[in-house]
């Protein structure tokens, strides 16, 4: 994460904690991020140095007034006027760093070769609050190159139970093994 996503997206979220829109906010940041994802271009419009940053704010203010809490408009035209728009994803992302830590949230990423059905996803949820002390989020991603198994990516940490793991694992030890 860079400086400036720590400093922007810790300042936004204080601010939002302390007038209590932090909830509100964070959906809001979910949202365009997903949303500027699917056009990277209006992002690059943002980051024009040959439109004048009046004008940035314009189209901001013409795009977002009303349909975001103001301090998400704020934030944006700030990024914008400092001319760092493109670091957007990683204010977000500190965000929601502090977000879930003071709220005990967990966010896991799970991979899997084929999709979890609703109940899996549920019991695997509720064993990992338990084993955690907090409330987990699954992030689930389809990955067939795992060929089956399950990994969990969570809080720097990798738990890899998948078969593509195992037969590494097997074909390390076949390597050191003299024959």
């Amino acid at each position: 994460m860079t400086e400036v996503g720590n400093v922007y997206g810790g300042a936004l979220y204080e601010l939002c904690r302390d007038e209590g829109v932090s909830d509100l906010v964070r959906g809001q940041l979910e949202t365009l991020q997903t949303c500027f994802r699917q056009e990277p271009d209006f992002t690059k419009l943002l980051a024009t140095p040959s439109l004048p940053k009046v004008e940035r704010c314009e189209i901001l203010e013409n795009s977002f007034r009303g349909n975001v809490h103001e301090y998400v408009l704020n934030f944006l035209k700030i990024l914008t006027e400092k001319g760092y728009i493109r670091h957007f994803p990683e204010c977000c992302d500190a965000f929601f760093d502090r977000y879930n830590e003071e709220n005990g949230i967990l966010p896991v990423t799970v991979v899997t070769a084929a999709p979890l059905s609703q109940t899996q996803s549920e019991k695997l949820r509720q064993k990992l609050d338990k084993i955690t002390g907090k409330r987990v989020t699954l992030r689930c991603r389809l990955d067939p190159t795992v060929l089956g198994g399950i990994r969990l990516d969570y809080d720097g940490q990798r738990l890899d139970d998948t078969v593509s793991h195992r037969l590494d694992a097997i074909r390390d030890t076949l390597r050191k093994t003299a024959l």
